[in-house]
């Protein structure tokens, strides 16, 4: 069974969505479970994980509410403000959603380069794993060393980063982002996304050759145990098809033996995320 460990939808507003900038304007437009499901039946994708895309509540009851009505959307990450002081009866009245397995913050948006080892924040993800919740970590390399104390504060709780932290693929730059990855790969609650990759390359002139080292690091860092297939879509979009996403990945562990493809491809998300795949 394959899944989409990762995917967005939203209705397109300008201010709302400001992060969406000219050189992304392809997705500057309503993206809704009917455009997705007929991308999934295109590219035998059995379900996915709809993650936040915009800090609200109503953000979360959005996909929640997408969830109830397509059975493809197996479970939701949504955001709150985990640095609230009511934190903990916002999570518990939210732990009523079957569907609700996790929540993220934009941390990559961040100012503070060590937001994510602020007090009031790390009071949020000890509510977070009281209940169970999972968490996804959207960084910037630079911001990896915060992650790698963040990380080790909370063994207990399950973590995922996303992108694989959005190397400056662009750029070439590699060797700090590949230390950073590999200390914090040593924790093991932590598992990574293999997506976002071809939007941290150059949108336009992107190979499968250029992913390859940083594939590479997180697979020997992370194993085949920890890792999990997402497609990032729409956001994909800017730089390619979802049929080239999901082939950097099928290509990738193409040597790799049936059961670690499965679990890359599906299994992975499945258990960390707690996916119930039937009614």
């Amino acid at each position: 069974m394959i899944i989409d460990s990762h995917q967005h939808f939203w209705k397109y507003e300008p201010v709302k969505h400001d992060w969406i900038d000219d050189d992304m304007a392809i997705i500057r437009k309503d993206f809704m479970p009917s455009d997705l499901k007929n991308v999934y039946v295109v590219n035998g994708v059995d379900g996915c994980v709809a993650v936040q895309a915009d800090q609200t509540l109503a953000e979360t009851d959005f996909l929640l509410d997408l969830a109830s009505k397509n059975d493809f959307i197996k479970g939701v990450v949504g955001w709150a403000d985990l640095r609230s002081n009511d934190i903990e009866m916002v999570l518990e009245k939210y732990s009523r959603f079957e569907k609700l397995k996790g929540f993220r913050h934009v941390v990559q948006g961040e100012p503070d380069h060590n937001f994510l080892l602020r007090p009031n924040f790390l009071r949020g993800i000890k509510a977070l794993e009281n209940l169970n919740f999972t968490y996804d970590i959207l960084v910037f390399p630079h911001q990896l060393g915060a992650v790698l104390e963040f990380v080790k504060g909370f063994p207990n709780q399950k973590f995922v980063i996303d992108h694989i932290a959005k190397p400056y693929i662009k750029d070439g730059f590699f060797d700090g982002w590949a230390t950073l990855m590999k200390e914090i790969a040593k924790c093991e609650n932590v598992y990574c996304k293999v997506s976002g990759m071809i939007t941290e390359a150059d949108f336009h002139t992107w190979t499968e050759a250029q992913l390859q080292p940083y594939l590479n690091l997180v697979f020997n860092a992370f194993g085949t145990k920890r890792i999990m297939y997402g497609s990032d879509w729409p956001v994909c979009l800017v730089a390619g098809t979802y049929t080239q996403v999901k082939a950097i990945i099928t290509t990738f562990i193409n040597e790799l033996s049936e059961t670690e493809k499965e679990a890359v491809m599906g299994k992975n998300a499945i258990e960390f995320y707690d996916l119930r795949l039937t009614n």
